[in-house]
């Protein structure tokens, strides 16, 4: 008499899987309340900070504040995507976190659309802390009409393709204690090649060409079109916002970030 083979219980969908990882990752970093202060308040602190002691003459009745709403936004999105996702990750490879998952019959692909949807709502209340404070203390101009769609897209983009770069970027740190020492000048040295802290057009030349190899500057310079008037356009490198040529770039870095992410990231650690 032959015994059957028992069932395998089928898988749930793919998008349930995803849905289900994202909402771990959302919990699991909001416990950990130094990530969440430190991702949230820090752009804060540095929109009241540089805000309030820097006073370039920008022209066409543009004060410092308004010009930096849109850099201290991009810090905010690289700080949350990039930066915390490459030292997460780090800390998760190093602890034997990733190794776990990868024993699980959960796809690879959902834990990476966790990680993405976490960043996207990291983002979104980063954005709206920084525009209510933009609004009040500074009295920020908003965007108006068609520009919250730029905002939208340009946001979007810019926050995905950060997040791709971060996943590679956390395969540099040899473990979950280097990653912070590792990651941080990364992202402070892209902001500030960028334009993220001061005017683009007073970045040397040579590193503005660095700067637009990288997401951080065009995302800058899509959020820069729709917090500044036109007429200081003319002091992009191009004499234009280039809205076309920011969305090329960020879909290529997404594209560029995915198969970045297939040939270098690793499940566990080099000490492993």
């Amino acid at each position: 008499m032959t015994t059957a083979a028992p069932e395998r219980t089928a898988l749930p969908p793919l998008g349930r899987v995803c849905l289900t990882r994202a909402g771990v990752e959302l919990k699991e970093f909001f416990r950990q309340r130094e990530s969440v202060v430190f991702t949230l308040v820090f752009p804060v602190i540095l929109l009241l900070g540089l805000g309030a002691v820097l006073d370039y003459d920008l022209g066409t009745g543009v004060d410092f504040p308004q010009y930096f709403m849109a850099g201290v936004i991009t810090a905010g999105i690289v700080g949350a995507s990039l930066q915390n996702m490459a030292i997460h990750i780090a800390g998760e490879r190093s602890d034997g976190t990733l190794k776990s998952l990868r024993g699980t019959p959960m796809p690879a692909s959902a834990y990476f659309a966790g990680k993405v949807v976490q960043v996207l709502a990291v983002a979104v209340a980063t954005i709206a802390l920084l525009l209510l404070v933009g609004v009040l203390v500074y009295g920020i101009d908003l965007p108006s009409g068609a520009d919250w769609l730029t905002f939208t897209w340009v946001s979007v983009l810019g926050a995905a393709a950060c997040t791709l770069l971060g996943i590679v970027v956390s395969t540099l740190a040899r473990n979950g204690r280097s990653a912070s020492a590792t990651v941080t000048p990364i992202a402070l040295v892209l902001e500030f090649v960028s334009g993220v802290f001061l005017p683009f057009d007073q970045v040397p030349g040579w590193l503005q060409d660095v700067a637009a190899v990288f997401p951080v500057k065009w995302l800058a310079q899509g959020l820069r079109s729709v917090f500044l008037p036109d007429a200081l356009a003319a002091r992009e490198p191009a004499g234009s916002w280039e809205l076309g040529t920011v969305a090329l770039v960020l879909g290529l870095w997404c594209v560029a970030g995915l198969v970045l992410c297939a040939a270098t990231f690793r499940w566990q650690d080099r000490e492993g």
